[in-house]
């Protein structure tokens, strides 16, 4: 009788463990990771109002507004981390009760843009990038990064201590971004009234720091948020009682590329590559060795 007692409970003990078997057959033995941890709600602020959202429903919406669907997968991959990064750094410094500001597109802005038809693909396809990069986030040392990117540089990544005037991000350094040259987007002219400004002071990659305007002096981001620039690489050229102003590049310039990554993408490079190049000394971690290490 005791003999088939211990019988019974070996069989029990198989039927239970049966499913964890196979599924370590087929796929090795787990590893603990960051699964659930994009599971969480937050804050956020759009259209001046102040509502609780997932972090993957909010994450998703700032991938649709911030890089082209159309990109291939590893470049929106890629972009999917520095999202991560940059929302569980802001939660990290500033509590989980902080309402973040960043835009996003809701479900309704997506269908709007990309219509009805197309919704569904491409919020699969962000979907799809977000949950591949499950819970992954870019480190410098025991803090997130700091991880800017701009849509195509001039040709140059910038140096983050030109633009920043720090030494504190040393992994954001000039890289070469030669593909971005070749985009259509590369150089914008526009025209505007004749005014007494110079540009005063540039960087190592050719970006503007500073400009004369009248007899103040202002930032090149500054000014070229004042005057709706595409870029913060740009020349001025008064001529005929016009001012010609002339940028290269989509965007501040600094961090990642998108038209780059989106290029390296194409040519067989992955995503943890593409960050790689652009941040250099950083390293990938799961969101959850953050949370721990800061218990």
């Amino acid at each position: 009788m005791l003999q088939r007692l211990k019988r019974l409970g070996s069989y029990l003990i198989i039927i239970v463990l049966l499913p964890y078997i196979i599924t370590v057959f087929l796929n090795g033995p787990a590893v603990t990771t960051s699964a659930g941890a994009d599971e969480g709600v937050i804050m956020v602020e759009h259209e001046g109002k102040e509502t609780e959202m997932s972090i993957e429903e909010y994450c998703i919406g700032r991938l649709a507004k911030e890089i082209p669907v159309s990109y291939e997968k590893e470049a929106l991959k890629a972009q999917a981390v520095l999202v991560r990064t940059t929302v569980y750094g802001q939660i990290l410094e500033a509590g989980s009760s902080t309402v973040l500001p960043d835009e996003f597109w809701t479900t309704d802005e997506m269908r709007k843009q990309w219509g009805a038809g197309k919704y569904s693909a491409n919020y699969d396809k962000l979907k799809s990038a977000w949950e591949q990069t499950d819970g992954q986030v870019l480190m410098y040392g025991d803090k997130p990064a700091n991880v800017p990117y701009c849509r195509l540089t001039n040709g140059n990544t910038r140096d983050g201590a030109e633009v920043l005037l720090s030494e504190d991000y040393p992994y954001l350094k000039i890289k070469e971004c030669p593909l971005d040259i070749e985009s259509k987007e590369q150089m914008r002219t526009i025209i505007l009234d004749e005014m007494d400004v110079e540009v005063t002071g540039t960087d190592t990659a050719g970006y503007v720091l500073s400009v004369r305007a009248g007899e103040e002096t202002v930032s090149g981001e500054e000014f070229r948020k004042t005057y709706g620039l595409a870029s913060s690489c740009f020349t001025l050229q008064n001529y005929e009682g016009k001012l010609r102003i002339t940028t290269r590049g989509v965007g501040h310039g600094l961090g990642m590329s998108q038209y780059t990554a989106g290029r390296m993408a194409e040519s067989g490079s992955t995503f943890d590559e593409i960050l790689a190049y652009f941040f250099e000394g950083t390293e990938l971690k799961e969101v959850t060795d953050i949370v721990r290490d800061t218990e």
